[in-house]
């Protein structure tokens, strides 16, 4: 709660609606946050109404505001500039703030006689020679590992010529990964050239090395060196190869940088992979608290990022549309003195690199958790298909589980930052519906666990899920839709469709259906909660059936807990167990005489 909330309220109600610049401040006069707006009062409105739906942090930003100035400028472009220029002058506390920690890293090549071409963090300057330095360790690493797989150098750490011929090639060699400079078959004067070939690649990149090698091929050929000519031709195929699959290099993206983020609940990361000449040049990425989504992370973070920055390129690729991105395009223009295009791709080569940026936004929140860049990744594009702000971190996921009209009972499965949250499975027996009506069942149990929620009586029923999954269709989505609506319950419902093959195949709505890609990381997500949710109500239908099943032959006299149970483990179904002779039965229930003879006559009248 904000004291000054009345007058808060009270000065915004006299507020322009014309563009311009908001300043947030403390009591203590101490910026905490500026914002633009294309209409002033409606935005700042927002943060003081009477019914706020704020996130944490602007809850708590809010909480703190002790006063706000604004500067009211002619167009919204003017009111982007001014908002960038004011955040870089004060640096608020609320506002994102790009720290750029990198160290520096270089490509060493060791010492002769047989040199080895490794990615380090530091330049010890002790022995062989260091390339560089890069700015970013992916690059280096990545550029390490293409230059070591094409020209088939070791990546082993045994020691060479000391350990010629000591041990067997290693696995590398026998997939086509190495030479096997172990063997000792490889001269030092003709791995040397190797190394040489191998840097002037990592200098140049693989277009000159192809032209380079190619003209080196038809010499050796002219002189009649055809096992020489033939290893160069190897090479250049696999240069060509390399460059067909590595996303080191691509001449599409000459100048080109591509932007992506991932939300992670509470954790969000924005990942920036720089290409210049065709070439990955550099890689960054921002982890971020409480941001509130990854639309508005970006639209935030695209400014700050390019604002102290010299090397602007000319094409800025997305992965989503942001709002204000002709205005973003037109300051970046201004600013770096030649035209930017900033782009959205959904498909094609660069959607492929906005991928690669996309699981390194992942990887950076995945660092400081437990969870994996996988998960993080099936959540995200799974918000993306059903159109939610957020990942869904706590979904519940029902399924309806029975034996013709007996035994009818629900599973509830729990699903917490994309992994099985055993401790919060729930279990119900159908009450209410007599007969077999999957749709009649699934609106009881929604009813009763949502009642639970709302009596606030029991704690595993006390937290309100991101998202519901119904085992099921659009009927079974239309059937619990008004029981929720009727009870308040404000949380997305969705069904888990399959095919005749019983695999996941669509999402289904209210309307209707969403396809699947079984590509897709969402689609392996909702397979597995589907088959969870299903796996475990029907082990808990077997349970019921089994236990009602041997209940009601202990009706008859002789048959105790311990024989019926040994009848239902033996036989398993009413059919089996009326398929069984007399004799049979009575051998397996261990019973003689009148009792065999009114078990069997029980059975067959069941």
């Amino acid at each position: 709660m904000n004291e000054r909330i009345s007058y808060l309220r009270e000065k915004t109600a006299a507020l322009t609606g014309s563009p311009g610049v908001y300043i947030m401040k403390q009591q203590s006069g101490q910026i905490i946050y500026i914002g633009k707006a294309k209409n002033l009062k409606k935005r700042v409105t927002s943060y003081f109404c009477r019914t706020p739906n704020h996130t944490p942090k602007v809850a708590k930003m809010v909480s703190q505001v002790y006063d706000y100035d604004y500067i009211v400028t002619d167009s919204e472009y003017e009111a982007l500039v001014l908002e960038c220029s004011l955040i870089k002058q004060h640096k608020p506390k609320y506002n994102i703030l790009l720290k750029d920690d990198k160290g520096y890293f270089y490509i060493k090549i060791s010492d002769p006689p047989y040199p080895k071409i490794t990615a380090e963090k530091q330049n010890t300057r002790k022995d062989g020679v260091y390339l560089g330095p890069y700015t970013s360790s992916f690059v280096t690493r990545e550029t390490v590992d293409e230059v070591n797989r094409v020209f088939k150098l070791p990546t082993c750490h045994r020691r060479f010529p000391q350990d010629f011929r000591k041990q067997r090639p290693c696995l590398n060699y026998h997939i086509n990964q190495c030479m096997g400079l172990c063997r000792g078959k490889v001269d030092a004067q003709t791995y040397r050239a190797l190394i040489d070939e191998a840097v002037a690649y990592i200098r140049s990149g693989s277009e000159q090395s192809v032209e380079r090698l190619t003209a080196q091929m038809e010499e050796a050929a002219e002189q009649l060196q055809f096992e020489r000519a033939a290893q160069l031709r190897d090479r250049i195929k696999a240069i060509r190869k390399a460059g067909d699959s590595q996303k080191i290099i691509d001449p599409d993206l000459a100048d080109c940088d591509l932007i992506a983020a991932v939300s992670g609940g509470q954790e969000s990361a924005v990942s920036v992979l720089m290409y210049r000449n065709g070439r990955l040049a550099d890689k960054a990425s921002f982890t971020f608290h409480d941001a509130e989504n990854t639309v508005q992370l970006l639209e935030e973070f695209v400014p700050q990022f390019y604002r102290e920055r010299t090397d602007i390129p000319r094409h800025v690729l997305l992965e989503q549309e942001i709002t204000d991105q002709e205005l973003l395009a037109q300051l970046l223009t201004e600013q770096a003195g030649h035209p930017v295009h900033l782009e959205t791709r959904q498909r094609g080569d660069a959607y492929k690199r906005l991928k690669m940026a996309k699981n390194n936004a992942a990887e950076a929140i995945s660092l400081g958790s437990d969870r994996t860049a996988k998960e993080l990744l099936a959540l995200e594009e799974l918000a993306r298909l059903l159109g939610m702000e957020k990942p869904p971190l706590y979904i519940e996921a029902y399924d309806i589980s029975n034996l013709s009209s007996t035994a009818m009972v629900a599973g509830m499965v729990v699903f917490e930052n994309g992994r099985p949250l055993k401790k919060a499975y729930k279990r119900f027996s159908v009450r209410e519906s007599q007969i077999q009506n999957d749709y009649a069942c699934m609106h009881e149990v929604l009813e009763r666990r949502f009642r639970e929620y709302k009596a606030a009586t029991d704690e595993g029923f006390a937290r309100l899920p991101d998202l519901i999954l119904l085992d099921g269709g659009k009927g079974q989505v239309n059937a619990v839709t008004p029981v929720l609506r009727e009870l308040g319950i404000h949380v997305p419902v969705y069904g888990m469709v399959k095919d005749n093959k019983h695999r996941t195949r669509a999402i289904a709505y209210g309307g209707g259906e969403i396809s699947m890609n079984s590509r897709q990381a969402a689609f392996h997500l909702l397979t597995q909660i589907q088959d969870e949710v299903h796996r475990f109500s029907v082990a808990y239908m077997h349970s019921r059936h089994k236990h009602t099943f041997g209940l009601s032959l202990t009706q008859v006299r002789g048959i105790g807990e311990k024989k019926a149970q040994k009848l239902i483990l033996t036989y398993k179904t009413k059919e089996a167990l009326k398929a069984a002779s007399r004799d049979a039965l009575a051998k397996t229930a261990g019973v003689t005489g009148e009792t065999a003879d009114a078990l069997y006559q029980f059975i067959q009248e069941m």
